[in-house]
């Protein structure tokens, strides 16, 4: 057509293969998959204002320094697919998750009159370094609502 334009938004992913351990810090510039639940298997979200005032704590702290592909959040336990900007440095990064979670623990055991550890552990983390782990992860992040019985059909 003359004189438009379109314009389409890509995302150019680039795999790389550093060797990467699972609690490594994380590292700016890679793809990677976040997680972690409830201590002893215990609710961390026990009604919808903990899952509106968890996704406030992460707008706060972590679209800052990380672009979020896909999350899910249950009962228990959650799960995030980020790609951490280039330009945000090691320490940036660790400081950015640690208040997040920290902050959440904190919220939690306040409300609910409870001590001790909220999370089972230091959130969990794996370096997504190929396409096909990347794709299945979106799909498994999903399906997980559905996997776990809190849904009978994700994609609906």
């Amino acid at each position: 057509m003359v004189g438009s334009t379109v314009c389409y938004q890509t995302f150019i992913i680039r795999f790389e293969e550093p060797n990467l351990m699972a609690k490594d810090p994380l590292r700016p510039g890679c793809y990677y998959h976040i997680y972690n639940g409830g201590n002893n298997k215990e609710n961390i979200f026990r009604e919808p204002g903990n899952y509106h005032h968890f996704l406030n704590l992460w707008k706060k702290y972590i679209q800052p320094v990380a672009l979020t592909f896909c999350y899910s959040l249950q009962p228990n336990h959650f799960h995030f697919l980020i790609y951490t900007k280039e330009d945000a440095d090691k320490e940036v990064l660790s400081r950015a998750f640690s208040n997040c979670f920290n902050a959440y623990a904190k919220a939690i055991n306040k409300a609910y009159n409870r001590t001790g550890s909220l999370f089972q552990e230091r959130f969990g983390r794996k370096y997504i370094n190929d396409s096909k782990y990347f794709l299945g992860l979106i799909y498994y992040i999903h399906s997980n609502i559905q996997k776990h019985g809190l849904c009978y059909d994700f994609r609906k």
